[in-house]
């Protein structure tokens, strides 16, 4: 049995989920607008450019969970996932996921955008096995601070290959669908490296090594 493997925003999804997060916030009015929208329109091109110092964002984007009590924060999830992740998910990516079912592969999803985020929305798309940055919890309350290891570059490789240990799984017959080339260093250990929709950077390194290039945009 294979391992097929997926990156989630702008891969899976037609946008980014940690961007629309940011962007649902300020449009709720819970976060203070300019501050916000500055800084997470910095971040997201600091991400695209391969610059951005993941433990600076996770400071930035998980302090707002620390805020709020959780009752709230999942109402506000709910309406986020209705009006902001229904409407980019890709009829084509679903179509993926289930041939990769129909050959009896194990899906997961890697991702660096935080769980409370990308947990429902990997339950959307129907896969069970979900990777993705850990916010630190304490008493039942986000702490604002981040567990473990950042599921970012590196770090995906590095929660990978716990994930591969804890399950008895192996590399050996393995998928890695991405559209970024901070996800070059789990496309290089994959034996089945795809680039999906791909950035510029990720697009050249591609056509290099002879790797897929697809699309699942409408």
């Amino acid at each position: 049995m294979g391992l097929a493997i997926f990156d989630l925003d702008n891969t899976l999804l037609a946008g980014d989920s940690d961007y629309l997060w940011g962007q649902f916030l300020v449009e709720q009015g819970i976060v203070d607008k300019n501050h916000y929208e500055r800084e997470n329109e910095r971040f997201y091109e600091e991400y695209r450019a391969g610059t951005l110092d993941i433990h600076e964002f996770l400071n930035f984007t998980l302090e707002p969970l620390a805020r709020h009590d959780m009752e709230t924060l999942q109402a506000w999830r709910a309406r986020f996932m209705r009006e902001k992740i229904h409407p980019i998910m890709l009829p084509k990516a679903r179509q993926l996921l289930d041939w990769h079912r129909s050959q009896g592969n194990e899906l997961l999803i890697i991702t660096a955008t935080n769980r409370f985020v990308t947990q429902p929305i990997a339950e959307a798309l129907g896969v069970s096995h979900l990777l993705a940055t850990e916010p630190e919890m304490k008493d039942g309350r986000y702490t604002g601070r981040v567990a473990g290891t950042p599921c970012f570059r590196e770090g995906k490789v590095q929660r990978l290959e716990t994930w591969l240990r804890t399950h008895g799984a192996s590399l050996q017959e393995s998928w890695f669908y991405s559209d970024s080339h901070n996800d070059l260093p789990l496309l290089e250990v994959v034996t089945h490296p795809v680039a999906v929709d791909p950035d510029e950077t990720l697009a050249q390194h591609a056509e290099m090594k002879g790797w897929p290039i697809i699309s699942l945009r409408n």
